[in-house]
């Protein structure tokens, strides 16, 4: 299979890519526009394979599309390409509106005419997998779950973004037969996720002794995925997903923002005995809440597990320290990245 993953400079795209030239004969074409957390360096243990091609280029620049498409012929596409990160969105919508809604609709109609022109075998093997969020949902109470059939309600301008793209590709699938399956993922974590999210904010803050900002009461819950399990269920869903089909993938891990904040500390307590910080914990500071932050989402999975088989093998404490362990062991990547554009300054407050 000849696949174009957008997006695959970042956290997650990066896994998928990782995963599938390690353990298929997949042809990897990564497109993507290295913004501030696209990093190839994430790359750099499959960058010399035989089947990865790297293509630096815009989704929304629809010529620079074309030419991808009528140069390598893809048999299927995983859309990853995103802005993503909700205080980012909170800050400065634009660049969300931008890339999310009308680069997935520029690579939704670039995608079209290239199916059109497919003979019937190849018209018949394409797909086009739409990766997307639990955000778009809204914020559940206390108790239920997302399933595939909850009513769309995003409150922040990124989780809006997604829900729009999510339609554009429900819209394309309905409207012109365009075979697309979509996936709505959890909160992921694990190796070489950029340091803005949750984890690995704490974990750098923690290992150089600064506070650990937690937003509000830290009474926030998610439910958390491994990254390597949600690389394995991507790519099952585009091999095996019905066509026009949702499908939620979820780590059965409803954890308080807090709840992670802690198992950090004493992951970090456990693997650095020497740390003059110890425990890590004692570092924890409560700050301003993010504006309109969504208080829990919780996955319900079954779909998936039912039609596909797909379950995580990771829990969240093997896969959490697994996660501490990497950061410790990569400690130039770390670097690398925090040397560029991202500061750890504090994001998302809107100009308040």
């Amino acid at each position: 299979m000849k696949l174009i993953v957008t997006g695959g400079a970042g956290f997650i795209g990066s896994a998928i890519i990782r995963t599938l030239l390690n353990t298929t004969h997949a042809v990897i074409i990564n497109v993507d526009k290295l913004t501030y957390a696209g990093n190839l360096d994430s790359l750099t243990a499959i960058s010399q394979h035989p089947n990865y091609h790297f293509e630096q280029q815009d989704i929304v620049d629809q010529p620079a599309m074309q030419a991808l498409f009528a140069r390598y012929q893809p048999d299927a596409v995983m859309h990853l390409a995103a802005e993503s990160h909700v205080d980012r969105s909170i800050d400065g919508p634009a660049e969300f509106i931008n890339t999310n809604i009308l680069g997935t609709y520029t690579l939704l109609e670039v995608a079209r005419a290239y199916w059109q022109g497919l003979a019937a075998p190849a018209k018949a093997r394409f797909r086009f997998h739409h990766v997307s969020t639990d955000e778009v949902y809204g914020s559940l109470g206390e108790t239920g779950l997302f399933t595939e059939t909850t009513a769309y309600a995003p409150n922040s301008p990124y989780s809006a973004s997604k829900a729009a793209s999510d339609h554009l590709v429900r819209a394309w699938h309905h409207t012109y037969g365009f075979p697309v399956v979509t996936t709505n993922c959890s909160n992921n974590y694990g190796p070489y996720q950029f340091p803005e999210k949750l984890i690995p904010v704490i974990m750098l803050n923690a290992k150089a002794g600064k506070p650990l900002p937690v937003y509000g009461d830290g009474a926030n819950i998610r439910d958390w995925l491994y990254v390597d399990d949600h690389a394995k269920a991507l790519w099952q869903v585009l091999q095996q997903g019905r066509l026009g089909e949702t499908y939620n993938i979820g780590g059965h891990n409803e954890k308080t923002n807090l709840e992670v904040v802690h198992g950090v500390c004493a992951a970090l307590d456990e693997l650095l005995p020497d740390s003059p910080h110890r425990p890590h914990a004692k570092l924890i500071t409560f700050v301003a809440d993010r504006p309109g932050h969504d208080r829990r989402y919780a996955i319900d999975a079954s779909k998936i597990q039912r039609e596909l088989g797909w379950t995580p093998q990771e829990t969240f404490e093997t896969g959490l320290r697994k996660t501490v362990q990497w950061y410790l062991d990569n400690e130039a990547w770390c670097q690398r990245v925090m040397d560029g554009s991202y500061r750890g300054e504090r994001l998302g407050l809107g100009g308040v």
